[in-house]
């Protein structure tokens, strides 16, 4: 599940030996952790989105 990180986790922290993203930035995470994160006001559910393709961008 992607998530948006609605706060800004402290300095050294760490998810599974790496950092936190950073406040609004999104990240793919296993779903149940990401359900917790949003229930707790932490995150939010962020659409996947599609790369375009050179066609679509106009190149």
């Amino acid at each position: 599940m992607r998530i948006r990180m609605l706060v800004q986790m402290p300095p050294g922290s760490l998810r599974n030996g790496r950092p936190w993203p950073d406040k609004g930035k999104t990240e793919d995470i296993p779903a149940g952790e990401a359900r917790h994160l949003v229930a707790s006001g932490v995150a939010e559910a962020a659409p996947h989105t599609r790369a375009k393709t050179r066609t679509e961008s106009g190149r």
